[in-house]
């Protein structure tokens, strides 16, 4: 199984065609989108830009996307927000939104919220998508200040995915293996950086590139 993932485009919608390049050169079977799709945007304007992805794509809200995004992407992808569904034989697990922040972005929960919304679908050796990261890991500002998630760091504790993956923090991008379990945050698309993921018997292997 391999996909192509992808967060934090901004609303940057001529992006859009290289994605599509990237997914055909790398034969991905889907796209995972992990938030910010749009730029303090629309659920219209969400729901345009997944559209013209040129492949499946599951999708949940950042931070800077509106309440209803989900809402709004549902008849043009697959809504992930608090939801599980099964990919390759693998239970997928999405929660967005990110933990809280200095700035009150519209798409904010606090740490209750993240862990109720994913415990409720959490199974061992799962694959996550967050917005925000696990907190400590691909969760650093340019200070070094750590800004992730403790209710997730407490999910991937407990349930050890084979892979979390986040983004929200554009400068945190890379690839750590922990415990078992591979972080990946493929940096902001709206620079040309992406992800792309290979799961073959239960083992990750995941890069990240700028197009």
């Amino acid at each position: 199984m391999r996909f192509l993932v992808i967060t934090d485009l901004h609303q940057n919608k001529p992006n859009v065609g290289w994605i599509n390049e990237e997914i055909k050169k790398h034969g991905a079977e889907f796209v995972l989108f992990l938030g910010d799709v749009t730029d303090f945007g629309s659920k219209e304007t969400a729901a345009a830009i997944v559209s013209a992805i040129d492949s499946k794509v599951y999708v949940i809200p950042g931070n800077c996307d509106p309440l209803d995004l989900p809402e709004g992407v549902s008849k043009v992808a697959v809504d992930m927000h608090g939801k599980a569904a099964e990919v390759g034989g693998y239970r997928l697990v999405g929660l967005g939104g990110s933990n809280i922040t200095i700035f009150h972005t519209p798409f904010e929960l606090d740490e209750d919220a993240l862990r109720d919304g994913l415990e409720k679908n959490a199974s061992e050796g799962m694959i996550l998508m967050t917005h925000a990261p696990s907190y400590g890991i691909l969760d650093q500002i340019p200070s070094g200040l750590s800004v992730g998630s403790p209710a997730v760091k407490e999910i991937v504790d407990k349930y050890h995915p084979i892979l979390a993956l986040s983004g929200h923090i554009h400068e945190a991008m890379g690839v750590v293996e922990q415990n078992g379990t591979t972080f990946v945050n493929p940096g902001p698309a709206k620079d040309g950086r992406f992800g792309v993921i290979e799961i073959v018997d239960g083992k990750v292997k995941a890069e990240i590139f700028r197009h």
